[in-house]
């Protein structure tokens, strides 16, 4: 919205400032930051009125969590996703589709979540909405944001899977990219789902996916550097710099509130709407691969539940003493704070891994 004050500008005045992303990142990253420190407190004790018991713990779960964490509110994703919106309709362009859309899946996974969120809640036990109408909800979402896409991007671009390290290979996927983004997004999300399981364990990381995220969308969105990188340059997608910046200084804002020992939980109001985002932005940039890579701290939670229900279902042994891994860190008797700051560690690695991959082609 801000951006349109640059009409009052004559090119040399403080108006003109509202032209660069770079400023108006910054103004989303401190606007999300301040509503979280604003109104984290407010909606916490709104929640802990509404919700008596806090959020369901599993009974299967480690031990201590039905000791320590019961009475934890949940839905704070809300907070994150407040921050999100309106930081972004603040400083974003609003001609840019690609903002639209990735606002839109983020947006969508949020209610999808809430709903979860609420229905868990209002149970009062672990059981919220149906998977199948969750996954159905979610891929429907996400088919709409790849056709979006793939209607925004360049025709030598649009179905096409670009990989890292090499500068001119693109696979065409024709029809089949619809699915494929579609698995992108969703995946995505339910991996930042399943990682949420510990005090901060999942926003930290959502946030250095996000910086990640945000340079790549800067880079590709602008001619220069990706001649100057041998990257494919994807018009528009600088401006979703301004949304990654938003969901870091809302990622902040919540963690102040998420630190151990939590007073609130993200939920999976909160969980699956950012993984969401960030698979909508490794689709609208072209770096779906990347993502892996970036976001390989969720791949790998993801893949721990995947491989402990495949094998005991197969043999009826367990791979992990508890899945997600997380978990089995914890059977082994790591400490909450070791397991989260160490994931953080890992996390950071495998983005700068992943950002690397710019310029190595």
């Amino acid at each position: 919205m801000l951006y349109y004050l640059t009409a009052l500008s004559d090119g040399g005045d403080v108006f003109n400032l509202f032209r660069y992303i770079s400023f108006r990142s910054g103004g989303a990253f401190l606007t999300a930051l301040i509503i979280g420190f604003a109104f984290g407190r407010p909606l916490i004790d709104e929640l802990r009125r509404r919700q008596k018991t806090g959020q369901p713990i599993r009974a299967d779960g480690p031990e201590r969590h039905i000791i320590e964490k019961s009475g934890t509110p949940t839905m704070g994703g809300v907070l994150i996703l407040a921050a999100v919106l309106v930081s972004t309709l603040v400083w974003a362009r609003w001609d840019n589709g690609y903002v639209w859309m990735v606002l839109m899946v983020t947006m969508g996974f949020g209610a999808i979540g809430f709903a979860d969120d609420y229905a868990k809640v209002s149970k009062g036990n672990v059981a919220g909405v149906s998977g199948k109408v969750r996954l159905g909800l979610g891929f429907l979402l996400a088919g709409i944001a790849a056709v979006i896409a793939m209607q925004m991007q360049d025709p030598e671009l649009s179905a096409h899977l670009a990989f890292p390290l090499f500068k001119d290979l693109l696979l065409n996927l024709s029809f089949v990219f619809i699915p494929f983004a579609m698995l992108v997004i969703v995946g995505a999300a339910n991996a930042v789902n399943l990682t949420d399981g510990l005090d901060g364990l999942a926003i930290m990381p959502v946030m250095i996916a996000a910086a990640s995220f945000g340079i790549i969308a800067y880079l590709v969105g602008r001619v220069d550097y990706t001649e100057y990188l041998d990257v494919h340059y994807v018009a528009g997608t600088g401006e979703v710099t301004v949304f990654c910046a938003a969901v870091i200084g809302a990622g902040l804002g919540f963690l102040w509130y998420n630190a151990p020992p939590a007073a609130v939980f993200m939920g999976d109001t909160g969980s699956l709407a950012m993984g969401g985002a960030l698979g909508a932005i490794a689709v609208a940039t072209k770096h779906e691969i990347v993502l892996a890579i970036i976001g390989g701290l969720f791949v790998v939670e993801a893949l721990s539940v995947i491989i402990q229900v495949a094998v005991f279902k197969r043999t009826g042994k367990r791979v992990f003493l508890m899945a997600p891994i997380h978990h089995h860190f914890e059977k082994k008797g790591w400490a909450e704070s070791t397991i989260v700051i160490r994931f953080w560690i890992i996390a950071l690695i495998l983005a700068l891994i992943g950002l690397a991959t710019l310029k190595i082609r």
